[in-house]
């Protein structure tokens, strides 16, 4: 039976790529962890081996429809009627870069109406509520802005193809700011800059993980833009250590930035990959994905103030650490050596 002491954690988006990491960090930290995922990005691979925790409880819910904790049998251990819920992590919104264009509605949907849904439920049980939230927010690069501070106002373009997500992660953070406002919910937003690590989708226009998959078969690696593409590279237990920070912050700032505010070449992280794998590999380019765009950096001072927070896995080791997933996984990853 679940331990009756324990805080009951809410992770919507669970079974996506950092989502999981950040439910396997909450049980490491003594959480019951109750995870709630529709697949639309998300994967039950990624959260397999929690599945035998009495601690961990996976519900298959679409967050834009209403639900009702209290009403699912299998959390009946976790007694919720009686214990409530004492922090949600609300991660849930689709992030695939290929599938943009069919998640659109999804997307819509799950920065509105599905964040409404998780509110009421943190108010409801009066409990803390983090948003992770994007680097979207602020817009595209400017020529005279090199780093984003959190009090610097975004600039998105509201009537674009890929509108539904960057105005709706603006929208979502108006949402929590104002339940805060009008019902005194304790809330943070977490804008969350490029991450990388194991369990990204292949085949999903990631960038990192096709590359390492690529390299592994010496194959081209081809990268969806041009040779002065940029951006930065924050690894995946980086940004969930900062997470936890804030929701167990104190202080009166509720908006912080998580990632790396080091500027990289794609193509020298292709090109590390390729060393890394040891391949034989060349550096191919191709036509920009709509939805793969060069974002800005992050000014993470007020992280590293307010939480003694920053980056601190080296992106070598993080690489490896990505081709040794992918190594060991391609076969599952990939569906290499299955048959009809």
């Amino acid at each position: 039976m679940p331990n009756e002491d324990k805080k009951i954690a809410v992770v919507t988006g669970g079974a996506g790529f950092i989502g999981s990491f950040l439910c396997a960090e909450l049980l490491r930290e003594n959480y019951r962890v109750i995870c709630i995922d529709d697949f639309a990005t998300g994967n039950v691979r990624n959260i397999d081996p929690f599945l035998r925790n009495v601690d961990f409880q996976f519900l298959r819910i679409d967050i834009n429809e209403l639900f009702d904790l209290e009403k699912f049998p299998e959390l009946e251990p976790f007694k919720i009627k009686y214990n409530g819920i004492n922090e949600i992590y609300h991660l849930a919104v689709p992030t695939s870069i290929k599938n943009f264009n069919i998640l659109k509605e999804k997307t819509l949907l799950t920065s509105s109406i599905g964040t409404r849904n998780v509110l009421d439920m943190a108010v409801r049980y009066k409990a803390k509520a983090l948003l992770a939230s994007s680097c979207v927010v602020y817009g595209p690069r400017r020529d005279n802005t090199t780093l984003f501070k959190e009090s610097d106002i975004g600039c998105v373009d509201h009537l674009t193809p890929r509108a539904c997500y960057d105005e709706g992660r603006r929208f979502a953070e108006t949402m929590f700011y104002t339940y805060g406002e009008i019902k005194g919910l304790d809330f943070k937003i977490a804008r969350i800059f490029r991450t990388y690590g194991p369990r990204m989708p292949l085949f999903d226009g990631q960038q990192i993980p096709d590359f390492v998959l690529r390299a592994l078969n010496n194959e081209d690696v081809v990268i969806n833009g041009t040779e002065d593409f940029k951006t930065s590279l924050v690894y995946v237990t980086d940004v969930i250590d900062g997470i936890i920070r804030l929701m167990n912050y104190q202080g009166t700032e509720r908006v912080m930035n998580f990632g790396s505010d080091v500027d990289l070449k794609l193509i020298n992280v292709a090109q590390k990959i390729i060393n890394i794998t040891e391949s034989s590999s060349k550096i191919k380019f191709a036509e920009q994905l709509p939805f793969l765009s060069e974002l800005g950096l992050p000014d993470i001072s007020l992280a590293k103030e307010k939480l003694g927070w920053l980056p601190v896995v080296r992106l070598e080791d993080g690489l490896q650490k990505t081709v040794e997933y992918i190594r060991a996984n391609k076969i599952l990853l990939t569906g290499e050596g299955e048959t009809m």
